[in-house]
């Protein structure tokens, strides 16, 4: 297939529709003049909010959620450009030290960020101990707290989790292969948790969590309806475009239309396809109403 689209093996539309207000929770925007913080081990080509939002129309969809990546550490500049970019229509995940004044936390609210991510897989900053005093610092925001770690650690976390004064969202299907589902502790804390309303699940990157790296993967099919089994209203998801494991050639590059039609098949129904890209997203990021 030939990409219309830097960033997306997408050439035509998913073959289902898209519901108003569909979401895309999970997406990178990369710009060399922001530079990367030291020991970043992912530096993709740019990728700006344009670029998305050509591929946004492709698909269907009409809001995002732009996440600072392991990239730029605790530096959200490109973050916050991007989501102004689109103009009412995105939300933001930043990623902080706890140095950060409530002037500048309140600032990065009002341009409508809602919450913060700790990558303890990929990440040049943040470590377990600092998810408490995170939390605690973002709770009085009505932040949430997006997670992604091993599964063993995770699990090493257990019920400490639970008592964090603010939601918690996993990244990335929490970061379980197939073969873990219903196997591993981190799985069984992640439903528990998602059952309780504690806790929400991103069904993004699938294809990292695969052992074919494919979304087509038949084996990703337990997985995801078992988070959607659990608690349908606590899964959103997220394309994880612009795919820069991909720009780094650790896999193939993505098919984004694909990934929704996969997503679409573990819903199983319209009702919760539009929960899960429409009405979830709502409730999490603080969306308006859809017209």
């Amino acid at each position: 297939m030939t990409a219309t689209f830097a960033f997306s093996a997408s050439s035509a539309p998913p073959a289902v529709a898209m519901p108003p207000g569909a979401c895309d929770c999970h997406i990178h925007v990369y710009d060399a003049r922001c530079p990367a913080a030291p020991g970043a081990a992912l530096r993709p080509p740019d990728a700006d909010a344009g670029q998305y939002r050509a591929l946004q129309r492709l698909l269907g969809m009409q809001r995002a959620v732009l996440v600072t990546p392991s990239t730029y550490g605790a530096d959200n500049r490109c973050m916050l450009a991007g989501m102004a970019a689109m103009a009412g229509q995105a939300r933001g995940v930043a990623v902080i030290d706890g140095t950060e004044t409530d002037a500048e936390l309140e600032t990065m609210h009002a341009a409508g960020v809602r919450g913060i991510r700790l990558n303890l897989s990929l990440g040049v900053t943040g470590s377990p101990e600092q998810i408490e005093p995170l939390a605690r610092r973002v709770a009085p925001l009505g932040w949430h707290m997006q997670l992604l770690m091993p599964p063993d650690q995770l699990a090493a976390l257990g019920d400490s989790l639970a008592r964090l004064p603010v939601p918690l969202v996993f990244d990335h299907m929490a970061r379980i292969a197939p073969a873990q589902a219903f196997r591993h502790p981190a799985h069984a804390l992640a439903l528990r948790l998602m059952r309780d309303g504690k806790a929400w699940v991103k069904l993004s990157g699938g294809y990292l969590v695969s052992a074919l790296h494919s979304v087509d993967d038949p084996a990703l099919d337990r997985l995801a309806r078992g988070y959607i089994e659990a608690s349908a209203a606590r899964v959103v998801w997220g394309s994880d475009w612009p795919h820069a494991t991909a720009s780094a050639g650790l896999q193939p590059m993505p098919d984004d239309a694909r990934q929704l039609e996969r997503l679409a098949e573990w819903a199983g129904d319209a009702a919760t396809l539009r929960a899960i890209l429409t009405d979830n997203p709502r409730a999490l990021y603080g969306f308006p109403p859809c017209d």
